[in-house]
């Protein structure tokens, strides 16, 4: 069970051992200004491979047809549903989850890009038994790596999925055996990684730059982080921390190739932007343009 590129990196490693009797994952979205069919990345290994794929809109509700298969165990990797207790109960050896962080740390859906955007130097992988309250289950096995200040939400997202696919058949292996030694997470160290919304993708000015860099590389380079000028909505995936000086929400600096905006402390700077409704472009390329009556010194963001 799984949906993102996570998920598909942990299913090709377990078929080059086990036999995948059913992939459940998302329904197909409709994406860009197009709507276009769009599987994901789950859905087109399986396909791929000639697996059979069931995509159900409310898993609690159509659970029955998963109930139908013989199975030895359920893996669960970044899917996207919960998952009733009935099902999870199912399985001879049950169901485990590969989760993006270092339980019983950033319990939630949005683990790995909450872990940049705090600021945090370390990071994980734990694969644990599913519970019924999300991401409570006992531990099977635990791994960190660290977050390096390039590193952002694209760049962990494939490191903690390659770490997780290096991590998965050992786990299944000492499950079979009934060699493993679960460990109850402690409670009084939970904290949350709730979904991203649309406030999290806004840049508060007001904020350090540090917590902005920070924001701009955990929601990259999906969904974004943005700030408007104008009513008008500019997308940044990149940034640096300056130290120059202002009044946080202005434009303190405009070169040929970037310009820099104060923030509560220090400022950040950026080499690339997303306007409204064009693609990714170079800093210089929007000055050359457009851009030369917007992004101009002394503005307010």
């Amino acid at each position: 069970m799984g949906t993102p590129q996570f998920g598909a990196t942990i299913l090709e490693k377990l078929l080059t051992k086990h036999e995948v009797v059913l992939v459940v994952t998302q329904p197909d979205k409709k994406v860009g200004r197009k709507q276009i069919i769009e599987f994901s990345p789950v859905k087109k290994v399986a396909l791929e491979k000639g697996l059979e794929v069931f995509q159900p809109i409310n898993i609690r509700k159509e659970e029955d047809y998963i109930l139908s298969f013989d199975f030895d165990i359920i893996v669960t990797a970044a899917y996207g549903q919960i998952v009733g207790t009935r099902l999870l109960e199912y399985p001879r050896y049950k169901a485990i989850n590969v989760h993006g962080s270092l339980l019983p740390k950033y319990r939630g859906g949005a683990p790995i890009q909450r872990a940049i955007m705090n600021g945090d130097t370390e990071t994980g992988i734990t694969i644990m038994y599913m519970a019924k309250k999300m991401d409570a289950g006992d531990m099977i096995a635990q791994k960190a790596i660290p977050i390096l200040p390039e590193d952002n939400q694209d760049t962990m997202f494939i490191k903690l999925a390659n770490l997780g696919a290096e991590m998965i058949l050992p786990v299944l292996d000492d499950i079979e055996k009934g060699i493993v030694n679960p460990i109850k997470q402690d409670e009084s160290k939970v904290t949350y990684a709730y979904n991203l919304t649309k406030e999290d993708e806004k840049i508060d000015f007001n904020k350090d730059a540090t917590t902005i860099f920070n924001q701009i590389r955990g929601l990259s380079s999906e969904p974004g982080a943005y700030f408007t000028i104008d009513n008008n909505i500019y997308k940044v995936y990149s940034s640096e921390v300056s130290s120059l000086q202002g009044k946080p929400g202005t434009i303190v600096d405009v070169t040929k190739t970037s310009f820099t905006i104060a923030c509560g402390k220090d400022s950040i700077t950026f080499t690339e932007i997303k306007p409204q409704g064009k693609n990714l472009m170079k800093v210089r390329d929007y000055l050359n343009g457009k851009g030369r009556s917007i992004i101009v010194l002394n503005r307010r963001v």
